[in-house]
């Protein structure tokens, strides 16, 4: 007869087990318990730097509650008594043996300082994280009425905290993240995408003058390689003087072999042949959808660095400042293109390190650019 399993046996074997920070936290809060007194060598954490409710409950009651007398508490529990009583306020599920545990799992108390730095990186990866994700959701929202400068302004909160953490962590030269970088994804409306950049295409194919209106506008910011390649075509032949036609235009990319994708010739000549509206308008279209996108792309790829344990706050910082540099790349872009004065990003003030430092992000500086 085939063992019958407890109601409880396949909940068990779903739990999985804590990650490496969960022990490590255990290890702080065992040797402050153990003796208060090491919280003067303890610096960068708070609170919210636990990953746990139980162990933020703990470490917020060690910090606040007035430290005992070091003879005393060799002697008695009450100190760990006015612990336990305060954390459960916050964290009820807390007992006396759990605190006996930290005690017992903390390696060397002396280390404290370590582990709390431990503790202090785990909390600048998951607040990385947070941060670089509602970047993503934020490039996402349909129902913003400014997109463009609300999405803006959260990369300047990503920014901040990338700030932040650089002062905790400072970063060593060389050191990128090993994490792969998410692919690129598809504009959220390709179908709209395609008609505007065909519109730009065509307009621009009509009125040739009005190219040098956007010298902002770069082939990589339109989303088909036939419409990048279209794009590098007429600025071509605009740049040499040379005649702008349909039929100039589709020499010029077969002299460039960039129609060997198969793409049709006839397609092509009726695609420039459709003008409507202006080069500037299309232009900038075209260019707020590369921002968001590349904006998407970037928050996606910090998101997935900060989501890799394996890579130390040196990597996040200087991986997530190398991505954030596209976003200035093309921000730059935009700014020239609607005329926007860029306001100065405050930075954060440096950390000093004698004391816990706070934990929380420098409040970004927010955008006042006008989007068209």
């Amino acid at each position: 007869m085939p063992h019958a399993s407890e109601p409880d046996e396949d909940d068990l074997d779903a739990i999985p087990p804590p990650q490496p920070v969960f022990h490590v936290e255990q290890a702080v809060l065992g040797a402050l318990l153990l003796d208060p007194h090491r919280l003067d060598d303890v610096s960068g954490i708070a609170a919210d730097s636990f990953s746990t409710v139980a162990h933020a409950a703990l470490y917020a009651a060690i910090t606040t509650l007035p430290r005992p007398d070091l003879a005393e508490h060799a002697k008695n529990t009450k100190w760990l008594d006015r612990v336990l009583a305060t954390s459960r306020e916050q964290a009820r599920g807390l007992t006396a043996s759990y605190l006996h545990t930290l005690v017992q799992v903390c390696p060397w108390p002396r280390h404290a300082p370590a582990y709390a730095r431990m503790v202090e990186a785990e909390h600048t990866r998951r607040r990385l994280q947070t941060a670089a994700g509602r970047l993503v959701r934020t490039v996402h929202d349909v129902s913003l009425s400014h997109a463009v400068q609300t999405v803006l302004a959260e990369a300047d909160a990503l920014a901040a905290v990338v700030d932040d953490i650089a002062n905790r962590f400072p970063p060593r030269a060389g050191v990128l993240p090993r994490t792969t970088a998410p692919p690129p994804r598809t504009a959220p409306d390709p179908a709209e995408a395609v008609e505007e950049e065909q519109l730009l295409l065509a307009t621009a194919t009509a009125y040739p003058s009005d190219i040098d209106a956007v010298p902002w506008l770069l082939p990589d910011d339109l989303t088909l390689p036939l419409h990048a390649s279209l794009w590098q075509c007429l600025t071509a032949l605009a740049r040499r003087h040379e005649p702008v036609d349909p039929v100039t235009v589709l020499w010029e990319a077969q002299q460039r072999g960039l129609l060997d994708d198969g793409s049709e010739p006839g397609e092509v000549l009726r695609m420039l042949a459709e003008p409507a509206g202006s080069v500037e308008h299309w232009g900038e279209r075209v260019l707020q959808r590369s921002l968001l996108t590349t904006t998407e792309h970037a928050g996606r790829r910090i998101e997935a660095y900060a989501a890799d344990p394996a890579n130390t706050p040196f990597q996040l910082v200087v991986g997530a400042r190398r991505v954030l540099a596209d976003i200035s790349a093309v921000r730059t872009r935009w700014q020239h293109a609607t005329g926007a004065t860029p306001p100065q990003r405050l930075r954060p003030a440096p950390t000093t390190r004698a004391g816990p430092p706070t934990t929380t992000a420098a409040h970004a500086a927010r955008s006042t650019r006008a989007t068209r």
